[in-house]
């Protein structure tokens, strides 16, 4: 039997630190993004330093029922990491998920709700002079 609808995922993906407070930012904005999402499934990973890794990230999703998986490279350029080293890794761990349909986005980049953030800094900098 046919499933009725197509089950998405999100997977965030950032660098990774030896920092657990900075793992716990991405785990964070995957909150966020459960809460204004229509994506059935949000899950993290990070490209080395911690878990899960990107391995242990699409098994999650696979494992939560995705059909399809969107990694998303929380970076704000298009450098080495982003561009390279994920697609590549993601590449890799996907062989083990046949059928599952697995696509990466580019960065955040250049956006300008990313200069809206930005400025959103500045003003609360300025408050606290």
């Amino acid at each position: 039997m046919k499933k009725a609808h197509l089950t998405r995922a999100i997977l965030l993906v950032d660098h990774g630190s030896r920092r657990p407070e900075a793992n716990e930012t991405l785990g964070d904005v995957a909150d966020l993004l459960r809460q204004i999402s229509e994506i059935d499934i949000v899950r993290l990973a990070h490209m080395e330093l911690a878990s899960p890794s990107i391995e242990e990230g699409l098994e999650a999703c696979v494992k939560a029922g995705a059909d399809e998986i969107i990694v998303h490279p929380y970076f704000l350029v298009p450098g080495r990491h982003s561009t390279g080293d994920i697609p590549r890794m993601v590449e890799d761990a996907a062989r083990r998920f046949p059928g599952i349909r697995v696509v990466i986005t580019e960065p955040l980049g250049i956006h300008p709700k990313i200069c809206e953030v930005i400025m959103e800094r500045i003003r609360d900098a300025e408050g606290k002079r």
